[in-house]
């Protein structure tokens, strides 16, 4: 994909190859401390050798933070209260989001709790277009919605939008004016903030504007007129006649009407004047029966004037009930500051893996299963829910563990000949997708006399802190029989580099035991015959931002910009087990990826566990053969990761 990023990518080349052989070579650094060597064994046998304790860890979070109950959220706390504040026979809810931007995570709070609290007490939830502002709306933002609210496995009763309701709401409006309810305003928008007190702090004196006691005759002839074009964009506003004397700002005669003058997506040039969310909202609520309107809690304060406006216009009055909205720290979610990462390209686009848009992180490869554990495991309240991108990873990775194959992923390849192996040798190892779940099957790997480990798992010298492989020293191969023993290597001189590792097969004599290595690592055969190492382009995604708070960093949130948010191994090598897990795609079926053809479900729906390495998936880009992956999060264990 050609782009362009201001935080660009650290590309990991491939290294040049020049010989170089230790073995002949005493003096080299590698054999520079023979006595050293030979007490180095000692510590890391009492030492700090039970790396496996990372793993442990791994394992310990998965009962206990992990809600067992994906309905616990609707069992217990605030949506129990709010279904035993009204237990209504059938209910009735509604996801509305204005079509103007991309889903992000905090939406998937607002879609999980309103299809779920319908689903779980055998109700229905309308999708919703509030699409009363033509000047923002876009076709591809009401699909793209759409498709999230799919993917997260979630069927709406049946999706409409504000504009089907367009000659209702005008006439219900009417029938406001005619009730003395509302008024035709023209004063600017300077005059109507000096009437409400003046700007935010100000706490000026809030005084009447001078349009509110026309009769209602006036206004209705001049709302008329506002609909046949009589005047311009600002030019003229209907305005609700509430309650200037009430504390709450909800109740200052909020618009009702303005003149946009953009044709609407579905209504074409039928309406010059448009509906304002204040007066829409409720008044659709009442429309299609809502019974218990769940939003967040920025909107309390209006739930007094949606309670007012159904009142004034004598409609069904659906409950409002407000909770405390999802938001993610360390990154942004404001569709300005995101459309300015994307048209200025620090990101590919509004489904960059580093962005928390729900299309970005679908294609990041988070299942959307993990989503919705995700915030059933947050639980449900008024308050504002303020959550670090590693706790949100914390429980994508629990997610993971239990639902995705494992398979042997080498970032950066080393060759490594085994010499004391024929050329031609090919031995079957037989590997598990999955070490917990034996419904996951098995398959088979080429183990064979050249393979390929990573360049982390290899060091010139010994150090008491690094247990894989060193010259003179033996390692295990996953589920390989037997370890290797290095024996020499080969460098680039001019770079320094490691270009290729020679080793001994440690396989005993007939009747003899051979000694269990302390580290096992993974690798991947060389046999053109089973098409192994499948090749692959590997994106790591770390943070796009660099503090817990971008909109504090000096200069603003691009001045904290990370320049290593992305690295990419070009060459990397995975085992031939990823081309049974794609023909068996989805991983895991869940969500809206439960019972999708494989020829349908999405790259990212590849999914599975790299070992020791991380959580990853296939990415769009991988067309014409060419196998792309996307890290979906780190191995836990991987955040204090020495040299074990």
């Amino acid at each position: 994909m050609e782009h362009r990023e201001k935080a660009e990518p650290v590309i990991l080349p491939e290294r040049p190859k020049v010989k170089h052989d230790p073995a002949t070579a005493q003096s080299s650094t590698e054999n520079a401390k023979p006595a050293k060597a030979s007490k180095t064994p000692k510590p890391p046998k009492a030492a700090k050798e039970p790396k496996p304790q990372p793993a442990k860890k791994e394992k310990a979070p998965n009962t206990p933070t992990a809600p067992v109950d994906p309905n616990s959220m609707f069992k217990e706390g605030f949506l129990k209260s709010v279904h035993n504040e009204k237990p209504s026979k059938k209910i009735v809810t509604r996801f509305p989001p204005e079509p103007n931007g991309f889903l992000h995570i905090g939406h998937s709070k607002a879609i999980a709790i309103n299809f779920g609290f319908a689903r779980f007490h055998d109700g229905v939830c309308y999708l919703r277009f509030d699409d009363t502002n033509p000047e923002a709306e876009e076709e591809k933002y009401f699909t793209a919605i759409e498709d999230m609210v799919q993917w997260l496995g979630f069927t709406p009763y049946k999706v409409t939008y504000s504009s089907d309701h367009f000659d209702k709401l005008y006439d219900l409006a009417e029938r406001l004016i005619s009730r003395d309810g509302a008024y035709v305003c023209h004063c600017t928008d300077t005059e109507i903030k000096l009437q409400k007190g003046g700007e935010k702090g100000a706490a000026g004196p809030r005084y009447a504007c001078p349009h509110r006691d026309r009769p209602p005759e006036e206004s209705l002839a001049e709302f008329r007129a506002m609909k046949d074009g009589k005047y311009k964009p600002r030019e003229a506003f209907l305005r609700m006649k509430q309650d200037l004397t009430d504390g709450n700002p909800q109740m200052w005669d909020l618009a009702a009407y303005r003149i946009l003058e953009k044709p609407h997506h579905r209504t074409g040039d039928k309406w010059r004047i448009y509906p304002t969310y204040d007066f829409t909202h409720c008044l659709c609520d009442s429309f299609e029966d809502i019974s218990h309107s769940l939003c967040t809690t920025e909107f309390q304060l209006s739930r007094v004037s949606y309670e007012w406006l159904c009142d004034a216009v004598d409609v069904y009055k659906p409950m409002q009930r407000e909770y405390g909205r999802l938001n993610l720290t360390g990154t942004v979610l404001s569709k300005r500051k995101l459309l300015k990462l994307v048209e200025d390209k620090y990101v590919r686009g509004w489904d960059d893996p580093r962005l928390y848009t729900l299309i970005a992180l679908r294609r990041r490869g988070i299942p959307p299963g993990a989503i919705l554990s995700f915030v059933n495991e947050l639980g449900v309240s008024t308050a504002l829910t303020n959550i670090q991108i590693v706790r949100f990873e914390q429980s994508v990775r629990r997610y993971l563990e239990q639902t995705v194959p494992r398979l042997m992923l080498v970032l950066d390849p080393i060759p490594v000949i085994i010499d004391n192996l024929p050329d031609d040798y090919v031995e079957d190892v037989e590997l598990p997708f999955s070490p917990k779940d034996p419904a996951f099957g098995t398959h088979t790997v080429p183990f064979t006399k050249t393979v390929y480990i990573d360049r982390t798992d290899f060091r010139e010298e010994e150090s008491k802190d690094f247990f894989r492989l060193v010259p003179g020293k033996s390692v295990g191969l996953l589920k390989v029989p037997f370890p290797i023993k290095a024996t020499s290597f080969e460098k680039d001189d001019s770079s320094g580099q490691v270009t290729s590792i020679h080793a001994t097969y440690e396989k005993p004599e007939e009747g003899r035991a051979f000694k269990k290595p302390k580290t096992y690592i993974q690798w991947v055969g060389s046999s053109s015959k089973h098409s192994s190492p499948v090749k692959a382009e590997v994106r790591i995604f770390n943070p796009l931002f660099k503090s817990e708070n971008p909109d504090a960093a000096e200069g603003g949130y691009l001045q904290d910009i990370n320049p290593h948010s992305e690295e990419v191994y070009p060459n990397a090598m995975i085992e031939t087990g990823i081309e049974e897990i794609r023909r068996r795609a989805p991983w895991p079926e869940e969500g809206g990826e439960k019972g999708v053809e494989n020829a349908e479900a999405g790259w990212e729906s590849v999914r599975f566990q790299g070992l020791r390495v991380g959580y990853f998936c296939m990415d769009r880009d991988s067309e014409g053969g060419k196998v792309v992956l996307n890290r979906i999060v780190s191995l836990k264990e991987d955040a204090g990761k020495g040299g074990g």
